[in-house]
């Protein structure tokens, strides 16, 4: 069973525009375009060969949410050197939150895509 399940394959945004915001992972986070269907799901790959589906979404409004509102909550990608990262995503005009410590170590800092969903970058200790 320990070799059983291997990791996280992908998580998934339902988003109202796929491809704008598959293009705004690949052109601010370094994501590149991996796959694209027929129903414009769009699959874009990180540099560790990670996924993220961004697929279109359906009528349901948008529930408000923070980040202990139940079921998922953000989606945490990891950087080597959070000032560097940091301030590559401000010069790119995205609203960067505070400082804080990351649970189980490190550093982290809170920020939103487009469409309203949660992101941070997280610095581990090596």
């Amino acid at each position: 069973m320990k070799n059983l399940f291997l990791g996280v394959d992908h998580p998934a945004i339902a988003a109202e525009s796929p491809a704008d915001l598959a293009q705004w992972y690949c052109d601010n986070l370094g994501y590149e375009l991996f796959f694209v269907s027929p129903k414009n799901v769009q699959i874009i790959r990180a540099a560790d060969g990670s996924f993220i589906e961004i697929m279109p979404r359906d009528a349901t409004e948008r529930p408000e949410r923070t980040t202990w509102t139940p079921g998922w909550s953000h989606l945490a990608l990891r950087v080597a050197n959070l000032d560097k990262a940091t301030a590559f995503l401000e010069s790119k005009g995205i609203s960067m939150g505070p400082l804080i410590e990351a649970v189980g170590g490190g550093r982290l800092r809170t920020f939103y895509d487009p469409e309203g969903n949660m992101l941070q970058i997280v610095e581990r200790p090596r």
